[in-house]
This record gives structure tokens, C-alpha cells and sequence, in this order.
């Protein structure tokens, strides 16, 4: 059985064009957020440190629904050290952390959850003293972004940012809001 030119250029023109038609099923959807955070820290024995800063994200999906999330977050402040003479100690807290998200669009709301796991880096300094510690991070919660206008909305995120720096666990809170671009 002989196939013609014709035919033969038709099958191979339909099995480059295959390829390229799954590709565009792939969604490209994701998003970008930057804002301001607030930090509740439990790093000292004597009570929780407020720490503030920023946080920003980066989201692509794989599905309508289903994302993944690379997350980056700076929180600053001071913590008092109970020695005596008391004296207040210089916070700096960076944390890299990256994981699944669901999320679901109702009208202009749209919530999400998230579980992101990495790293965070924290540097404590007064004078005279300096220490500074990394470990595994979790971040787990989520939040709503609300549509202003296409492309352009508000996000309210809160976190429960676990660490454990100097061989003890900290439960943090992260409170970020902001605004998030969606493409």
C-alpha cells in the first residue's frame, strides 16, 4: 500500500501539531504578591516578640485550583533580653518557603490554602553580642484575595510559622497584607 505525498504530509504535520495543542491545555495562570507583614514571635523565654517587615510570593498553577508557591518573607524588630542589666536585642527574621496552594474563585473572593515548608534565618545583635541560628520552616494557613479590577486585587494571608532555631521549637504568627497581581 502505497501513501500518497499529500497524506503523508497531512499525518505529519497533525503529529508536530499534537504536541504543541497539549501544551496549550497546560494552564499558565499564577499570580505575584508584595506587602506588609506582621510578625508574633516566641523566640525568648520572657514572652512574645512584634516584629514587622514584608512578604512577597510567587504562584504558578498547575491546575485551576492548584498552585505552587515559592514565598519569601523579611520581619524586623527588637526583643528585650532579661539579664541583668536588661538590654534589647536588634530581630532580623528571613524565611524561604515553598509548597502546594488550593484555591477557589467565588465572584471577586478568592480563598486559598497553603502548607510551605523550607528554610529561615534569624540574627539577633546588640553590643557586644551577636547570634544568629537557620533552620526548617513551615508555613501553615492561607487567606483571600478580593478582585479590585482585572489583574489587580488585595490579599489577606495569616501564617502559623513554625521554627526551631537554638534547639527549640517556635510557634509564630505571620499576618500579611498587600497587593497581588494575577496573569
Amino acid at each position: 500500500m502505497r501513501i500518497s505525498a499529500f497524506r503523508l504530509t497531512t499525518i505529519a504535520f497533525i503529529l508536530l501539531l499534537l504536541p504543541s495543542t497539549a501544551l496549550a491545555q497546560i494552564p499558565t495562570r499564577g499570580n505575584v504578591f508584595f506587602g506588609y507583614s506582621y510578625g508574633s514571635a516566641d523566640f525568648s523565654s520572657n514572652g512574645r516578640t512584634n516584629l514587622n517587615g514584608w512578604n512577597g510570593s510567587l504562584e504558578g498553577k498547575v491546575l485551576p485550583w492548584i498552585g505552587f508557591v515559592v514565598d519569601f518573607s523579611g520581619l524586623y524588630g527588637s526583643q528585650d533580653i532579661p539579664v541583668a542589666p536588661s538590654f534589647s536585642a536588634d530581630t532580623s527574621l528571613n524565611t524561604v518557603v515553598l509548597g502546594p496552594r488550593v484555591s477557589v474563585s467565588v465572584g471577586k473572593f478568592t480563598p486559598f490554602a497553603h502548607a510551605l515548608f523550607g528554610a529561615s534565618h534569624i540574627h539577633e545583635s546588640a553590643s557586644g553580642f551577636s547570634d544568629s541560628d537557620t533552620s526548617f520552616a513551615s508555613a501553615l494557613g492561607g487567606g483571600i484575595d478580593y478582585r479590585l479590577i482585572h489583574g489587580i486585587g488585595l490579599r489577606v494571608q495569616g501564617d502559623m510559622l513554625q521554627t526551631r532555631f537554638f534547639s527549640n521549637t517556635q510557634n509564630n504568627f505571620r499576618l500579611s497584607t498587600g497587593i497581588v497581581l494575577h496573569f
